[in-house]
């Protein structure tokens, strides 16, 4: 018997109008049978992502004030009309057959969420290419088929699951932490997540460095956030794993060159070095792991001013404020 439900797909967007145009036609043209409706929620963009959206007659705009993506998300929800929401983003591009493998993986009765994987739409970019590469050993390596997490750029979720725990907390001010929170309340029913590592939507990685390290100081910041209300999840989710949790720490101790400059000059020595390492295993051979070294160095300091600043924000008194 066929299983082809009508669903929703619902992107956020804000100031995206340059990558839109190919996600609506990635979208719409996944020539699925059910049927499906593609809504974007234009969060207070400021450029011509409204002016885009309306070229597409057959996109559902809805327009709100600056709020987050959490929000967007939650918003887009409210108003689709799909039996099971599909979430993606602004600068991705699903590939064709997305729809329906990811539908796929909903045969299972008690598969509450199905979550796919990343390609890479911008391989030129030197940066890029070592953020895909972070991302592909955890997809190929380490996720297994059930994980403890998905993410917000590539997943999908009964209605009625995404329902009953509230959708995405709007408090994740943020496009940081917001989906591991709903993982976890997924998680906490019952429910099981499915990970389909060929169901993919390319992805525009970060190319200038400046921002990407602004990014993930982000992540550090909110991380605080998503281990205050799961703390039970701080061991690693299955994308997480020990290395993240080692480096932060280890990063942290790179301020001890401001004390003790021959002992700090050591530990940073010694952080670089782990970073390289593990940048010889995704990117291979010299030069591009010591390129890859210095990425993942330079994001674990990013990550760990993050933490020290979100464990003073929330810890702090601040988290009701943000």
């Amino acid at each position: 018997m066929a299983f082809e439900p009508f669903i929703s797909v619902i992107v956020p967007a804000y100031n995206a109008q340059a990558t839109l145009p190919d996600l609506i036609d990635a979208v719409t043209g996944q020539g699925y049978p059910g049927g499906l409706e593609l809504i974007i929620v234009d969060d207070g963009s400021t450029d011509r992502t409204a002016e885009i959206i309306k070229r597409f007659p057959a996109v559902r705009y809805i327009c709100q004030d600056n709020a987050g993506p959490a929000s967007a998300r939650n918003r887009g929800a409210r108003e689709a009309k799909g039996d099971f929401l599909f979430f993606t983003d602004s600068d991705c591009r699903p590939r064709k057959g997305w729809v329906a493998a990811m539908m796929n993986g909903f045969r299972q009765e008690d598969v509450a969420v199905v979550a796919g994987s990343y390609g890479i739409a911008n391989p030129s970019s030197a940066l890029a290419r070592v953020i895909h590469a972070d991302i592909m050993f955890r997809h190929h390596v380490l996720m297994p088929m059930y994980p403890g997490a998905f993410g917000s750029y590539n997943f999908a979720v009964r209605r009625p699951v995404f329902d009953a725990v509230g959708g995405f907390n709007d408090k994740y001010r943020r496009a940081s932490g917001e989906d591991n929170d709903l993982s976890y309340k997924i998680l906490a029913t019952g429910g099981r997540i499915l990970f389909l590592k060929d169901a993919c939507v390319d992805h525009y990685h970060q190319e200038a460095l400046p921002r990407y390290l602004k990014e993930q100081f982000r992540h550090g910041f909110w991380r605080v956030k998503m281990y205050t209300d799961h703390p039970g999840m701080m061991g690693g989710d299955g994308y997480t794993f020990w290395k993240d949790i080692l480096e932060i720490p280890l990063a942290m101790a790179n301020a001890v060159v401001i004390f003790w400059p021959v002992p700090g000059f050591v530990v940073i020595a010694g952080s670089f070095l782990f970073q390289v390492i593990f940048g010889r295993v995704i990117a291979g051979a010299w030069p591009g792991c010591l390129w890859a070294g210095l990425v993942l160095w330079l994001r674990s300091l990013a990550r760990a001013a993050g933490f020290i600043f979100g464990g003073v924000a929330f810890f702090g008194g601040c988290c009701s404020r943000r």
